[in-house]
Formats: structure tokens, sequence, C-alpha cells
């Protein structure tokens, strides 16, 4: 008999008593395991004891807000899937948020079965990366792939443009290997939302462009005049097609 499947541990720091209480009844009620504190602060020390496998952050808290939290323990090496909850909804905000190491985010006032929709594909999505990493430890690998300059091997989560080791976050690697998969296709935002997110919400496009702005930041000569991840106008993008 196999053991049962452990719940996943989510940590939800949000300063807003109601919020908070609410957020932490239907996770339980979906089946995770939720520990709650109300700052930053706490947040933090939470993750020195017991490192999570996914955070919900609120984005303006006492002591440490969501950002500083999200920087202080990307800082210390952490991978750790957050999400964002914000009551803003400038595009500097959320930009600023995804650029500091978020995952994904969610402005409020936001509906609960689209909360749940997000922690279960970064949560899935978490798994996934974790598959990988057990694959990159077996002889076996997955066939390189290649695009002029660039290089990527799947089963080990690397790549290398002109012979250099690039960094990507997990989102920013998974976005890259799709494209790479499919040089030539042409996707639309909606479209790598959920194949690379692992859902589809109107409103939340603008995720995908940042991530792609990232990748660019990283590939191009010139991010303002890319030669590898292309805008098609009124289409979407694609990774040009592999020279032969």
């Amino acid at each position: 008999m196999s053991p049962p499947t452990r719940a996943a541990t989510i940590l939800v720091a949000e300063d807003q008593t109601d919020i908070r209480d609410l957020l932490v009844l239907n996770l339980r009620g979906a089946g995770y395991d939720v520990t709650a504190v109300g700052d930053g602060v706490a947040a933090l020390d939470s993750q020195n004891e017991r490192a999570s496998d996914l955070l919900v952050l609120d984005l303006m808290m006492p002591g440490l807000d969501g950002l500083e939290v999200c920087k202080a323990l990307r800082a210390r090496g952490r991978s750790t899937p957050i999400l964002m909850l914000t009551a803003k909804s400038t595009e500097l905000d959320r930009v600023l948020g995804l650029e500091l190491g978020a995952d994904d985010y969610l402005t409020k006032p936001f509906s609960l079965p689209e909360l749940l929709a997000r922690v279960k594909a970064l949560l899935r999505r978490a798994d996934l990366l974790r598959a990988a990493q057990a694959q990159a430890a077996t002889p076996q690998s997955a066939k390189p792939l290649r695009n002029g300059e660039l290089e990527i091997l799947p089963a080990k989560r690397q790549a290398r443009f002109r012979g250099a080791a690039l960094e990507f976050t997990a989102l920013e690697f998974d976005l890259l290997l799709h494209f790479a998969s499919h040089p030539g296709h042409v996707f639309s935002r909606s479209q790598l939302l959920t194949a690379v997110w692992g859902y589809t919400h109107d409103g939340y496009e603008h995720t995908v462009t940042t991530h792609i702005n990232r990748l660019r930041a990283k590939l191009e000569a010139d991010p303002m005049r890319p030669e590898l991840i292309l805008t098609v106008r009124g289409a979407g993008y694609k990774m040009r097609d592999a020279p032969l």
C-alpha cells in the first residue's frame, strides 16, 4: 500500500484579518496545509523554520512588505513559488513584483476560484520542475535544443548563449524552452499563459509581456530590436526559425 500523498504547504502573509481568514478557510478547504501570518517579518521567520511549498504574499504589509519579503527570499536562493496579492493596479506595480522574483500576482478584489486556480497551477509547475531536476540526475537526458548561438539542455534546465551560462527564473526558463521547442511558431499571449503558466485569464496577458522582456534583456544585443524572440504584430510572439 502506497503512503498517503503529503498535502502541499502554503504560507499566507496578509495583514487584513478578514482577508487572511478567508484565504486560510478556502485553501484548507481545498486540501492544503496552511500557515498564516500578519506581516512580512513573520513571513520571513516562518521560512527559516520550515520552507513552504508556496507563498501567498500581500504587497502592502507592516514591517516588511511583500516585495521586500520576495526579494529577501530570492537573495537566499529560494525558488519557492510566490503569488503576490496587491490592491494596486498600475502596470509599474505589477512589473516590479515580477522583476523581484514573484511568479504571479492577483489584484484585489479577486475571486476565490481564480486564486485556487493560480495556486494549483503554481504548485503543478513546481512539481514539474522537481521532476525535471530528478531526470537531470539520471544518465539519460533530453537532446539539446539549438538556435544559432543559443543552446538549451532541457533535462538539466540549463541554457548557454555564445558559450556563456545564463541564469533564469523557473518561469523564464519554461517560457524560453516552450519557444525553443517550437521555433517559428507564433503564440498569442493567452496561449502562452495556458502552456507555460497553466491557466488563462483575461487581463493578465501583460505577465507574459514582462517575462518576454526579461528574456530579451538576457538574450538580445539590443532588446529593443530583438533578433531571437520576435513580436508578430497583432498575433503574438515567436522564436525565429532555427538556422540550418
